[in-house]
């Protein structure tokens, strides 16, 4: 290891025999794995026999019990620390620790300091005392945020370097040693730079201080990323949801939280990360899952689905649900024992206003109105000088004759019906769509077949959301803690108002890039989007800093910005390595086929990425060559490392290497150019380390 004066550079695996730092680090990660395997033993021997008093309350403990004895599994292809910190002085307001010295290892500058080793999630020895302290702890916040500039009364970082579980070599910042210079990390280079076969690399160990000042936000604010390919957008949106669940657990136990994505795949994809975050429970869901109040069997027109989409559409829905309130033109006479009470027309009218002023949802109006009819007839009751209680009341709101009332005031509405009705009856969709949706925009949503019910509807995505709206307006939407919101730039203003309903009184992680956005819908300004979502204060924060796309890919990706996204800034890739990438012309899919083979010889996955329509033709291809593929969102192994990706289904995937397959035919495959080149951007930001670009058709112009 070198001097102190000096960075040191990754140490090698050293002689089993020896007895070195990293020898002492290797023993102390034997050490900490032991005791992790000790901390689940003895939850798996807890007897709850004799603390449960009834069955239901096993069940429960037995739960959780279980769930902690998941949380507690050692994943042995992930490394149980990553880091290790030494503090000049005891970190303020922590718990006394003992101090760890495995093996007499190497001692911290400052006799008073602590150390800390940084892990996915705590463990502690038979004694009580931490062997590994989780990333999300206080006392865990310099090794992401600690530099030269402000070491932040750290004397030593340490981090090591891992092959799958095995810890191989270690680096170290002396930060607070004015004679080191500040240097880039050769094991975080490394790390970003990893080949590797399994859905995403270990992002925990990579994090980076203007992510994690994201991450650690509070839990009140709402947050907006804006961020390029390769920034790590989904790297922090997972690592804020798993800091907050461990900020404030029970908070969020209560209210619940949410991770929302593009597609099944890319959930798939992501929920692989989580354990290694130190979290096994959080919930995934698409937009499509929010709104599944019907079946969706359909598709709409890219004009339609514009309209469908359009927050406006929100005020057409909100008078359709009001015109069912019916002004009364009869009185309700309500008949208890001799006497007969009669609440006037003129009355009931005046509170069915009233009712429509104070804006409160359909269905809670509904549930108010006989109890207002039955407070006017205990009204007429104590004048006359009866002493009803609150149980008359209620027996006179549940009167033969409030209820008709009711019904024929206030009748009950069907989300699904009265969607289906604006869009079967031209008449009644121009009567709530007068002034806000012109003619053309009416015909364009408007079926042009009649339909017998509401089973038997071809919905589409966007008619669901509609469904969803008038559902909300019934009955208010059940509200999270927090909800994380991935690939947002492609959500319509109605599927913002969707996903904003489900945290109305909690907040949100917006995640997403406004090039990247391939729906004709897609948002056009973050602040727009956010007004939308409901969280209009919230803060926008932009990382330009890439770590996955190499530099050689991502200038030339950057080439489309000037015609998808003009202003945004390009990302400025921190990678040391270029990448390998090349621009073929071919002639038929058997060089497509050939250029996976070639990257095949590397460590790592593939992707074969192409316009929809193409996959078939290149499935057959890689099937007469003999090469083995699979179908996104399914984990690599070591025998089957390529996976055919359908250009709509490669945003949030990453490969090691890709081939990207005729980038004329991924433009055309979209309904207008903006929008196939955005599909053309993110297909070409999917490679790690490689890219071989395969065209039999001229190159799109914008490439240059």
């Amino acid at each position: 290891m070198s001097s102190p004066s000096a960075p040191s550079a990754p140490e090698p695996l050293p002689d089993p025999s020896a007895t070195g730092p990293l020898s002492r680090e290797r023993s102390h990660l034997t050490q900490s794995r032991a005791a992790l395997r000790a901390m689940r033993e003895d939850v798996e021997n807890l007897d709850i026999s004799d603390v449960t008093a009834n069955w239901v309350n096993a069940e429960v403990l037995a739960r959780q019990i279980d769930g902690r004895i998941e949380a507690l599994a050692d994943l042995s292809h992930t490394p149980l620390f990553f880091g290790r910190l030494d503090y000049l002085h005891a970190p303020p307001l922590s718990a006394p620790l003992e101090r760890r010295d495995p093996q007499g290892a190497d001692q911290a500058e400052g006799a008073d300091g602590e150390r800390f080793y940084i892990g996915r999630r705590h463990v502690h020895d038979a004694d009580g005392d931490p062997m590994v302290i989780d990333w999300r702890a206080p006392v865990s916040q310099p090794f992401y945020r600690a530099s030269k500039k402000d070491p932040m009364d750290i004397a030593l970082r340490r981090r090591f370097g891992y092959t799958g579980g095995d810890l191989t070599a270690y680096e170290d910042e002396h930060l607070s040693d004015p004679a080191e210079a500040a240097t880039t990390s050769k094991l975080l280079q490394q790390e970003i730079e990893r080949p590797r076969v399994g859905p995403m690399r270990d992002i925990v160990a990579t994090i980076q201080p203007e992510q994690d000042e994201i991450v650690r936000s509070a839990l009140s604010g709402t947050v907006c990323v804006q961020g390029g390919p390769g920034t790590g957008k989904t790297a922090v949106g997972l690592h804020r949801v798993a800091y907050l669940l461990y900020a404030h657990r029970e908070r969020l136990a209560r209210a619940g939280t949410l991770v929302i994505g593009p597609n099944s795949s890319f959930l798939h994809y992501i929920e692989q990360v989580l354990p290694a975050l130190g979290e096994l429970a959080v919930k995934q869901a698409t937009v499509g899952d929010l709104v599944a109040h019907v079946e969706v069997r359909g598709t709409d027109s890219a004009a339609a689905a514009v309209v469908k989409g359009d927050a406006r559409m929100a005020e057409v829905l909100r008078r359709a649900v009001r015109s069912h309130v019916t002004m009364p033109t009869e009185p309700v006479v309500v008949v208890r024992g001799s006497r007969r009470w009669r609440v006037p027309a003129y009355e009931l009218a005046g509170i069915a206003r009233e009712l429509l002023e104070r804006d409160m949802r359909y269905g809670a109006a509904r549930e108010a109105l006989p109890q207002r009819i039955a407070h006017a007839v205990l009204v007429q009751m104590e004048r006359s000088g009866e002493a009803p209680d609150d149980r008359v009341q209620d027996a006179v709101a549940r009167n033969t004759a409030v209820k008709a009332a009711v019904k024929a005031i206030w009748p009950p509405v069907d989300p699904a019906k009265l969607v289906l009705r604006l869009l079967t009856e031209a008449d009644f969709l121009a009567t709530h769509a007068d002034g806000v949706l012109d003619g053309d925009e009416q015909k364009e949503i408007l079926w042009a077949k009649p339909v017998r019910s509401v089973k038997s509807a071809t919905w589409s995505p966007a008619d669901a959301v509609l469904i969803d709206e008038v559902t909300d307006l019934v009955q208010r939407t059940h509200s999270l803690g927090h909800v994380v919101l991935d690939e947002a730039q492609d959500l319509s203003p109605m599927q913002y108002r969707a996903v904003g309903r489900r945290c109305t009184t909690g907040s949100a992680t917006v995640l997403g890039d406004l090039a990247q956005g391939t729906t004709p819908w897609a948002t056009r300004s973050w602040e727009e989007a956010l007004a939308h979502l409901g969280k209009a204060d919230a803060v926008i924060e932009e990382l330009t800093a890439g770590f996955r796309v190499p530099t050689d890919v991502i200038t030339y990706a950057s080439r489309l910005l000037p015609h998808i996204a003009p202003g945004l800034t390009p990302v400025a890739s921190v990678r040391e390595n270029p990448g390998f990438f090349r621009v073929r012309a071919i002639s038929e899919p058997a060089e497509v086929v050939a250029a996976c083979v070639e990257l095949l010889r590397n460590e790592g996955s593939t992707g074969l990425i192409a316009a929809d329509a193409r996959i078939p033709v290149l499935a057959e291809a890689l099937t007469a060559a003999g090469i083995g593929h699979l179908d996104p969102g399914e984990e690599t192994t070591q025998e089957t490392r390529l996976t055919l990706v359908p250009a709509s289904l490669a945003k949030g995937l990453e490969y090691d290497y890709v081939v990207l397959d005729d980038p004329q035919a991924v433009v055309d495959g979209e309904p207008d150019e903006r929008t196939g080149l955005r599909r053309l951007y993110v297909a070409l930001t999917r490679a790690v380390s490689g890219l071989i670009v395969t065209h039999a058709a001229p190159l799109p112009p914008q490439l240059g």
